[in-house]
């Protein structure tokens, strides 16, 4: 998985009634473009985030 600043991460609910969350990468702290990331959610918290096979980055 390779991201850069900008793009969105879109997590998928993995279990029941579970919602997708997505945010936009702000950091990319791995080595050419890959994890982890820092991402400002769209409900307004900012985390660090190894992203799991549930993820998917949509380039910018």
């Amino acid at each position: 998985m390779n991201a850069t600043v900008g793009d969105r991460l879109l997590v998928h609910g993995n279990t029941v009634g579970e919602r997708d969350r997505s945010g936009v990468i702000t950091e990319v702290r791995g080595p050419d473009g890959a994890p982890p990331y820092i991402v400002a959610f769209d409900d307004g918290h900012t985390g660090i985030v190894f992203p799991g096979p549930d993820a998917v980055v949509l380039h910018q």
